[in-house]
């Protein structure tokens, strides 16, 4: 038996039954946990064995909630969904280790980076990852002569696509921002997302990229594995430059036709479209659940190109 507690649940129904697969393969049974601020309404609490409440993960009683929880069900690993809840796990890592849970997240100076879309830019571009120009919206404003537009806008801290947009002139850049707003050349081209995987000792085993043929509501509704040398050397890259980053991660480039792949962002997270990596072979799931039961991970690069995932509404009733 290996109980998994999924936090901010909300409807990844498909990544907890990645789990439940790779717990099989193992040889294991998995007990799955799932918690939301209404679980009656999430489609992955309703799945699960054990459901429960909890309060907004910036409330100061998170983490107890959390750990209450894990000591007393016995968790063995913690797998947070969403952005927002990373800096404040990240931190708690050791408190949970205590109980005897492994939480997927990495080092809180890697949190700290990718939470921050300039300190992102600015990482990745020393360590030699190809990234889009970027400047503060101030910047631009008080000298665009130096900016070919259309531009792109986004928080420095955003996240589920909030408040982005295209600026075609200088005139669309507004006086005021409820916050933090950066500038970036627009690129053009295919967007791809890459699925990856870095072993305990922060060393990368797996690059799994996939075209992002159609989204729906920021996630990947349709997509196809490929086998891109260019997006595998820069997942390396990236590795090379967040020390401290461990499990699953994810960037999103766009292969630009003049100026090539640029990254504009990373999660430190199991993502959207992390379903499409485990069906190629990907093995991420069986990978941590073998980590967390004393074995050695497993994730490879021995996946498939050319899988197409294409989703679908379904629903989970009760009652």
């Amino acid at each position: 038996m290996v109980r998994i507690l999924f936090t901010s649940a909300g409807r990844r129904v498909e990544l907890t039954r990645c789990f439940r697969r790779a717990a099989e393969k193992l040889g294991l049974r998995a007990e799955i946990h799932a918690c939301d601020l209404e679980p009656e309404l999430s489609a992955a609490c309703l799945e699960a064995e054990v459901a429960f409440a909890v309060p907004r993960c910036t409330a100061p009683n998170y983490v107890e909630r959390l750990l209450d929880h894990c000591r007393r069900e016995q968790i063995d690993l913690l797998v947070p969904t969403i952005d927002t809840e990373l800096d404040v796990l990240s931190r708690a890592r050791e408190q949970f280790a205590q109980v005897g849970t492994l939480v997927h997240v990495s080092a809180p100076q890697v949190i700290d980076v990718v939470r921050d879309k300039e300190r992102t830019v600015s990482v990745l571009a020393e360590a030699g990852v190809p990234v889009p120009r970027t400047a503060r919206i101030e910047e631009v404003r008080a000298d665009p002569s130096g900016w070919t537009f259309p531009l792109f806008a986004k928080p420095v801290g955003g996240s589920a696509s909030r408040g982005i947009g295209v600026l075609h002139s200088a005139t669309d850049i507004r006086e005021d921002y409820p916050e933090p707003m950066l500038v970036q050349e627009l690129l053009r081209g295919p967007e791809y997302t890459i699925n990856m995987y870095l072993d305990a000792r922060g060393r990368m085993r797996s690059a799994i990229p996939h075209l992002r043929i159609s989204t729906r509501a920021g996630e990947v509704e349709k997509g196809r594995t490929v086998r891109d040398p260019r997006m595998i050397a820069i997942a390396a890259d990236i590795a090379a430059a967040l020390r401290g980053a461990e499990g699953v991660l994810c960037f999103q480039l766009i292969d630009d036709p003049d100026r090539g792949p640029r990254v504009f962002e990373i999660n430190a997270r199991f993502g959207g479209g992390y379903p499409l990596a485990d069906h190629a072979g990907g093995r991420f799931a069986e990978s941590l659940l073998a980590r967390v039961v004393g074995r050695a991970e497993c994730a490879s690069d021995l996946w498939r190109e050319g899988v197409t995932m294409v989703r679908y509404d379904s629903a989970v009733f009760r009652g």
